[in-house]
């Protein structure tokens, strides 16, 4: 899967195609309820990666850049919740788990090379 280098383009594609996966599933209260939250901090990885960039300075980039990375945690906790609950849409939902996974790798090299 071809993904842009573009981080912010990049994270903004993965809280897209979390909402094309939410919107595929059953409406089942917990998939209303987890899929609300993965729409929260899925959009957030991307929102404070932007915060990021236009930082007030290295504490404010390294602060946002955290948040951004632990927003990518969590949303992998959500898909992976949800993959489990709907298994048969594991081919929706696990490149979404890979796709948490690299930001939240990316965004670990980015912070530890701006200490």
């Amino acid at each position: 899967m071809n993904r842009p280098f573009d981080l912010e383009e990049r994270t903004f594609l993965f809280a897209k195609d979390c909402r094309c996966y939410i919107q595929k599933l059953p409406k089942t209260i917990s998939n209303i309820e987890d899929g609300k939250q993965l729409i929260r901090s899925s959009g957030s990885v991307g929102a404070n990666y932007i915060e990021a960039n236009e930082k007030l300075g290295d504490k404010d980039f390294l602060f946002r850049a955290k948040i951004s990375r632990k927003e990518a945690k969590e949303s992998k906790y959500w898909i992976r919740l949800l993959h489990e609950m709907n298994l048969e849409f594991h081919e929706i939902s696990k490149p979404l788990l890979e796709e948490s996974e690299e930001l939240r790798k990316i965004l670990s090299t980015i912070i530890s090379k701006s200490n």
